[in-house]
């Protein structure tokens, strides 16, 4: 059950990725289409702002996203020994560099992991973890979030925060020359202009406009495959699902998060902010812990 279900989260992931770097390449084709009349030149320039998002987010991941989630790095294991001792551990056993460590001043447990590859990757906990979780269910915790970067999770996270970037990028700037009547340029090429075209450019602006919407529900779709993925790699460096569900169950259970940014919602082993679900799991982050649970009972 175990192996069955991190391969097949692995394939679930490698459908999601292909689909954000489709819909990458169809934002670029929509936007030459719209102002250039020319698919091809669009979908270079998207390429190109893609790969200055991915060069940007890559190098510097790990100190932008602690900063913006309020982390304070710890260096010596006199400042939090026992996590200290459980990260040394577990990436160990995971057969990973030691992550850097860091916490996160807020009362509600919680915990991630960030950077670009094992050798230059990171874990915050919050004080709400070291103070509610016994160290069962603490390794649990820590387990999960250095399978997350075993499995190299941190560097798609990086990566899909690029991709969402780069569209929103792209997006902005179709709406902000739509404003100055960038696209009117098109009638240029066109003398009277054909219904098939005009049927392409109303198909590139409504893509242009869904695009963003669909890039979060597949930067979301993501998250969820990864978080049951790191679920059963836990449990294989633990041997201890039963610290895992006891750590889920008391993250439930407690208050949304003060300190968390939003941006970094996904990276977090439980939403931070405790959001309802609207239509299923659509626009969720995470899965239900209840089904996170459920798997981790049968392994």
């Amino acid at each position: 059950m175990l192996y069955e279900q991190i391969a097949m989260n692995k394939r679930r992931t490698g459908y999601v990725m292909a689909g954000f770097g489709l819909l990458v390449l169809a934002v670029g084709a929509a936007l030459g289409d719209v102002f250039w009349a020319s698919w091809s030149a669009g979908v270079v320039g998207a390429a190109i702002v893609t790969a200055v998002y991915m060069v940007l987010m890559i190098s510097n991941s790990t100190n932008v996203i602690m900063s913006m989630n309020h982390g304070q790095e710890i260096t010596q294991e006199d400042q939090a020994p026992q996590l200290w001792h459980l990260i040394e551990d577990m990436a160990m056993v995971g057969q990973v560099p030691m992550p850097r460590v860091f916490i996160i001043n807020d009362a509600s447990p919680n915990a991630f992991a960030t950077g670009n590859d094992p050798a230059h990757s990171a874990v915050a906990v919050t004080t709400g973890l070291l103070e509610r979780l016994n160290r069962e269910e603490l390794e649990g915790v820590i387990g999960h979030e250095v399978s997350h970067i075993r499995n190299y999770d941190i560097r798609l996270q990086t990566i899909a925060l690029a991709l969402a970037a780069a569209i929103g990028f792209l997006v902005n700037f179709a709406s902000n020359w739509f404003w100055w009547g960038g696209a009117r340029r098109r009638g240029d090429d066109d003398d009277q202009g054909s219904a098939g075209n005009v049927i392409g450019l109303v198909i590139s602006v409504v893509l242009l406009i869904l695009a963003p919407l669909a890039a979060s529900i597949a930067q979301m779709a993501l998250s969820r495959n990864r978080e049951y993925l790191a679920d059963a790699a836990s449990v294989e460096l633990t041997r201890n699902p039963q610290g895992l569900i006891s750590a889920l169950e008391k993250i439930d259970d407690s208050q949304p998060m003060q300190a968390a940014d939003p941006n970094s919602s996904a990276l977090y082993i439980g939403d931070p902010f405790k959001k309802k679900r609207k239509l299923g799991d659509l626009f969720a982050t995470h899965p239900p812990i209840a089904d996170r649970i459920a798997r981790l009972e049968k392994m």
